[in-house]
């Protein structure tokens, strides 16, 4: 699903990624952690077609970015821990003015589909400001789902949750990879990386510098291998 080879950015004088080689076969989820800086937010904004690499070669779903990124934008999901959504509207109607973007051939029967999978069909008509922060996050994942991308990406979704809203996080994570989608996620949360990820991979120095899968590994062997990566 993604391959990337030789991948670099600069911002100005100042380069994030050096040389970085990332591969996520389809149905994997693969968690992307680092400390702050190393570039997990720049990876995600190139793999989502909203940056482009100074040097190196990336393919989505077979298709080379930036040239073929609108192809790649139909199939992508992207949430981040900025919901995106519109709070004078309510939450049908940011999911009717999203499916129209989207060219969904049904929106009212999908929409009520993803209210229903996020847990908000009984608020659905509330406006979204009046929304907490864990039930904007929720809806802001239903907007992300909505035209049933084969690819998500997650920019540290559980940025200012509670302990309650991340925990629906989570069930909703654990649904929507469940289904065959892929799934790439960013997190500071060693433990949440290791417990929703088939993959952890570790950013440090502007290259992935470990790529652990779960069934290799448990929580306190990832910290320390993190603080080894991170720590020298």
């Amino acid at each position: 699903m993604i391959e990337a080879r030789g991948l670099a950015k600069a911002y100005g004088m100042r380069p994030v990624l050096r040389g970085l080689d990332f591969r996520v076969d389809r149905g994997e989820f693969v968690a992307v952690v680092g400390p702050n800086g190393a570039g997990k937010t720049t990876l995600l904004r190139i793999l989502a077609c909203l940056a482009r690499p100074t040097i190196g070669e990336v393919r989505v779903a077979g298709k080379r970015l930036p040239s073929q990124a609108n192809a790649v934008r139909r199939i992508l999901g992207v949430v981040s821990h900025q919901p995106l959504l519109y709070g004078e509207l309510t939450a049908h109607e940011n999911l009717r003015f999203y499916g129209r973007m989207y060219g969904l051939a049904d929106p009212e029967a999908r929409i009520e589909q993803v209210l229903a999978m996020v847990g908000l069909s009984s608020r659905s008509n509330d406006l979204v400001r009046k929304y907490s922060r864990g039930m904007q996050q929720r809806l802001a994942i239903g907007r992300g789902i909505l035209h049933d991308p084969e690819l998500l990406l997650f920019d540290e979704p559980h940025t200012g949750l509670d302990p309650e809203a991340a925990e629906v996080l989570d069930s909703l994570l654990t649904t929507v990879s469940s289904e065959g989608r892929t799934v790439v996620m960013t997190s500071h949360d060693l433990a949440r990386a290791a417990g929703l990820a088939s993959r952890v991979d570790i950013l440090y120095g502007g290259v992935i510098a470990r790529s652990i899968r779960r069934t290799e590994i448990q929580t306190d062997e990832l910290a320390r291998l993190y603080r080894q990566v991170t720590h020298g």
